[in-house]
């Protein structure tokens, strides 16, 4: 049954929220300020009919939105989506006394990594993104925030889910694009027979594509999916993590190196494939530490045949487990860190305890940034910048880089 409603506000996940008797009442693709109509469920609604639309509400760019769960705000108007995802950060960081940089924007058509989602039905093979808060596939024909590589395979790459799958269920499909060609990453798509690889091989053969693995495993590489870091080719693991955005990327590794230009040693924590270590290894030596082997050893190519490159030195540790000590630390006069969404509170009290007198912080959860930053500050930092940078458009989520400094104590 449907009921009308009046939107205070933008939820943190993009939704409009009405407040109602029972409640907050979340409602997506809805703008504040608008009247609408939902059907309730719970404490969510389905956006039925916009009866007093918002100002800032704007033709959405994409014909699946909506439908498709990827995007969350592409009828809302750009400064003020821009303005919504940089208040994210600043409400995050409430209580913590710093300086907030504008937001560093997202342009369409540049995402280089999407997941899409796979299933064989009786109508032949749905790929494209769940339906919003559903596991509906919504099959797409066009995708305004991927590269035009990734959209013009789209075809190419339903084929492929097709020739590979041996499952009823649903499965993942990781398309990156890198210098070699699409690099196809795809899981639980079940056991394939040998029969099935063939055939599979020979039409990624066909199509020009880089790489096709499966659950990790490599099925053929015609081509080493490279990627850049700066001046370095990385050859990347499959399924390795990437940065969504080449420019996000650029953006995030230039504020981090003009942080750290004038430190000679530097720590790269979490350091994945490179992005930014070999980067910084043109001005100061790096030790990166990373706990996936396969990304660590793609750092560890790129960095052994790259020319130009200070010395680049590896560790293989689960820094969640075993996060480097205030000792270990003090033998480097910068840092950077960029972990998964949880963040890095442990490794945080060590670099809080230590001497290293430059910090970045790389984050895309403002809320554990938001507790390691408080960690560092406790333990002597002094919170100099924080760029929020959007490199997931049209979605709730936004990256932040922190730049801290801790004057160095002298022994002896």
């Amino acid at each position: 049954m449907s009921a009308r409603f009046t939107i205070k506000k933008l939820g943190a996940q993009g939704d409009g929220i009405a407040e109602t008797e029972s409640g907050e009442m979340f409602i997506p693709f809805t703008l504040p300020g608008e009247i609408v109509t939902a059907a309730r469920e719970r404490d969510r609604a389905a956006l039925m009919a916009v009866l007093e639309a918002s100002p800032l509400r704007i033709e959405p760019a994409c014909r699946h939105f909506t439908e498709c769960g990827g995007c969350a705000l592409q009828h809302f108007e750009a400064e003020a989506y821009r303005q919504w995802k940089r208040d994210k950060v600043v409400h995050a960081l409430k209580g913590i006394d710093c300086n907030i940089d504008e937001l560093v924007a997202c342009a369409p058509h540049t995402r280089r990594r999407v997941v899409l989602a796979a299933r064989r039905t009786d109508t032949g093979m749905l790929l494209g993104f769940n339906r919003h808060l559903s596991p509906e596939i919504i099959s797409i024909s066009e995708c305004p925030i991927s590269l035009p590589e990734i959209v013009a395979a789209l075809d190419r790459l339903r084929a492929l889910a097709d020739l590979i799958c041996a499952t009823t269920k649903s499965f993942r499909m990781a398309v990156t694009v890198t210098g070699s060609g699409l690099d196809v990453a795809v899981h639980e798509s079940g056991k394939l027979g040998e029969h099935q690889r063939r055939i599979a091989s020979n039409f990624v053969l066909a199509q020009g594509f880089a790489r096709l693995s499966i659950d990790d495993e490599i099925v053929i590489e015609p081509r080493k999916p490279v990627v850049m870091f700066g001046s370095v080719a990385v050859a990347v693991p499959p399924g390795a993590f990437l940065q969504a955005t080449e420019a996000a990327e650029q953006a995030m590794a230039e504020i981090v190196g003009t942080h750290l230009r004038r430190a000679k040693k530097v720590a790269d924590l979490f350091a994945g494939c490179g992005s930014f270590a070999l980067r910084l290894a043109a001005k100061s030596e790096v030790h990166a530490v990373e706990g996936d082997a396969a990304a660590l050893s793609a750092l560890d190519r790129g960095a052994r045949f790259a020319s130009g490159l200070k010395r680049v030195t590896g560790e293989r540790r689960d820094l969640f487990r075993r996060p480097l000590t205030f000792k270990e630390l003090n033998a480097f006069d910068g840092l950077v860190f960029d972990p998964p969404r949880a963040g890095a509170e442990d490794q945080s009290k060590q670099i809080a305890r230590s001497d290293v007198p430059l910090v970045a912080a790389v984050s895309c959860n403002p809320v554990t940034l938001a507790r390691d930053l408080r960690i560092l500050i406790d333990g002597g930092y002094q919170l100099k910048s924080v760029t929020p940078i959007d490199q997931f458009l049209w979605s709730p989520h936004v990256e932040a880089v922190a730049l801290l400094e801790k004057p160095r104590r002298r022994h002896g």
